[in-house]
């Protein structure tokens, strides 16, 4: 089942609003890909929630974009900013990465963001989306979404 960010908004609104807070206030967040070898790569990376796409924009031949070149799959991780309040919690998005050749959407990206060029695009297809959190200060909070199933809340002490 393929799941942009659009289909996961209007399935889970409030989680969606709450992961996108979470993005919004820092630039640079942390990618994992897979290198060649199959052992992980983690990255900076600026992202966009825009159309109903998440959006991932690289420089040219950049290591992260051959990774997602040769398999598509990914974790995002929200920067958790200063200090160790993490307000609104650690948020992480799974799911596989499709490169955008198609010039009419890389045209309506590139307008809105002014990237330099060139540059390579990838709209995401989601897998899992899970936000942690601290409730009361007693309980670790997980929010477990995945395509086609409500989201799962876990508590623990």
């Amino acid at each position: 089942m393929n799941t942009n960010w659009g289909a996961f908004s209007t399935a889970e609104p409030d989680l969606a609003k709450t992961v996108e807070e979470r993005f919004a206030p820092y630039t640079h967040h942390v990618l994992a890909t897979l290198r060649k070898d199959g052992s992980p790569r983690t990255t900076g990376l600026e992202v966009r929630f825009l159309g109903g796409e998440l959006w991932l924009g690289m420089m040219p031949d950049s290591l992260k974009a051959l990774d997602l070149r040769r398999d598509p799959r990914f974790a995002l991780q929200a920067n958790p900013g200063p200090g160790t309040g993490m307000g609104g919690g650690d948020v992480r998005i799974g799911g596989r990465a499709v490169e955008v050749e198609d010039e009419e959407a890389r045209r309506g990206y590139t307008e809105e963001v002014e990237p330099p060029e060139p540059f390579h695009l990838f709209r995401t297809e989601l897998t899992e989306v899970v936000r942690t959190y601290v409730e009361d200060e007693t309980y670790l909070v997980l929010q477990v979404w995945r395509p086609g199933e409500p989201v799962r809340t876990l508590k623990r002490t």
